[in-house]
């Protein structure tokens, strides 16, 4: 049997104002911001760009504004002083860069004593001081909070051996996640430069050769755009068909539902599509694209691609996808950037055979399915982390003491 031990014992109450000291951050304006200079952190980088701890930072203000602006300390914890909402008030990070960092107005500054900061980084956007911060924000358009108040939210903290070990496992997983996304990055760029060659015939697939065909979009199949249902007539909303709109589009390829579904009677108001339709936003955001897996529709802001039999739906979406930049050069403005029904339909592509254009789809949508599989094992790690954060940030679970 194993001798290792748990941690063990009560953990201590403490407020902010108890374990570190308070400073306030200074200087530091949005036009201040260059592509040289020295390090800095300004209040809402907190929400966008930073999560419980900082390594790198993204901004840098020069020499000058820096002497004007407050100078911070590896171990520092930073909280932003202002938000949108009093739910996410006070977001923190500690900051472990190893360069000289400085913060501007609206970020709090307090440095910790005897403390883990890593820890600390993670207690302090945890749900229980996530919600003592916004009980303590003050403002309905901008929320604020004060050092004063700050200093008076309640932490439990054990001794600081726990502290550090809590913080490795948090810290180790954290490696875990951000491996992930290097690797999904990786991956992406190299399907992006797999699509450069493939669908251009650059770079052929064993057994292909011969020329490719310039041909007009209008020759891919017939080519339909959305429409919408009345929405005063309630027999033709809830029900089971998905109507797309380019809201719905998002990173997913195939849509097999929408966030307002269609009966029958809607379905017969405006035109029905069928299964395996290339849809292609034609208005405002322009080069977003999906497949329609399923009987349904979509609105007016999307020309939609019924494939012919000498056309493949999974090649066709991977060509407009590759080429969302041309789409958007031959859009015309008016209100907004269009491209109309006509105008798509007379677009020119290079494409291969059915048989080379299946193959050149066979390759990318593997790429896809390994990108989705690292995506889904990102998510579920990151979903792990916050249920380990729930337990062992309020002393639930105790780790084994052998982990420090």
């Amino acid at each position: 049997m194993s001798n290792k031990q748990r941690f063990s014992g009560e953990w201590e109450t403490k407020r902010l104002k108890e374990i570190g000291s308070f400073s306030k951050g200074r200087g530091i304006k949005r036009d201040d911001v260059s592509d040289d200079g020295v390090p800095c952190i300004r209040y809402g980088e907190l929400y966008t760009q930073y999560q419980d701890y900082i390594l790198k930072v993204v901004s840098r203000i020069p020499s000058d504004v820096a002497e004007t602006a407050l100078p911070i300390k590896t171990g520092d914890l930073l909280f932003a002083g202002s938000g949108e909402t009093a739910e996410e008030i006070g977001r923190c990070a500690a900051y472990f860069g190893k360069e000289q960092a400085y913060v501007g107005g609206d970020v709090i500054v307090l440095t910790p004593s005897g403390q883990n900061p890593i820890f600390l980084g993670h207690l302090m956007n945890s749900p229980i001081v996530a919600a003592q911060k916004a009980r303590l924000g003050q403002g309905d358009a901008v929320v604020h909070i004060y050092i004063n108040n700050l200093a008076q939210v309640q932490i439990e903290l054990p001794p600081i051996a726990e502290q550090n070990a809590i913080a490795e496992v948090l810290s180790d997983v954290d490696g875990l996640i951000n491996a992930l996304d290097a690797l999904i990055a990786k991956k992406r760029a190299i399907k992006q430069a797999t699509m450069q060659q493939l669908l251009t015939g650059k770079t052929r697939l064993p057994g292909f050769s011969g020329a490719w065909e310039t041909k007009k979009v209008s020759e891919f199949g017939n080519i339909v755009t959305g429409a919408t249902p009345s929405t005063k007539v309630n027999t033709f909303w809830d029900g089971s068909y998905p109507w797309i709109t380019p809201t719905d589009i998002t990173s997913d390829r195939d849509m097999h539902v929408s966030e307002r579904m269609i009966t029958q009677e809607g379905l017969d108001a405006i035109r029905t599509l069928p299964p395996n339709t290339v849809l292609v936003t034609c208005i405002a955001s322009i080069g977003k694209n999906a497949i329609l897996r399923a009987i349904g529709s979509c609105n007016q802001q999307i020309n939609a691609v019924i494939p012919n039999s000498t056309h493949n739906s999974e090649f066709l979406y991977y060509l407009f996808e590759f080429n969302s930049n041309f789409l958007l050069a031959n859009a015309g403005i008016t209100a907004t950037n269009i491209v109309s029904k006509a105008a798509f339909s007379n677009l020119v592509f290079e494409v291969p055979t059915l048989e080379e254009q299946r193959a050149i789809a066979t390759v990318l949508s593997d790429m896809d399915a390994e990108i989705a599989a690292l995506e889904q094992r990102r998510d579920k790690t990151i979903a792990i982390k916050q249920g380990m954060m729930q337990q062992l940030l309020t002393g639930k679970v105790r780790l084994l003491k052998s982990n420090v």
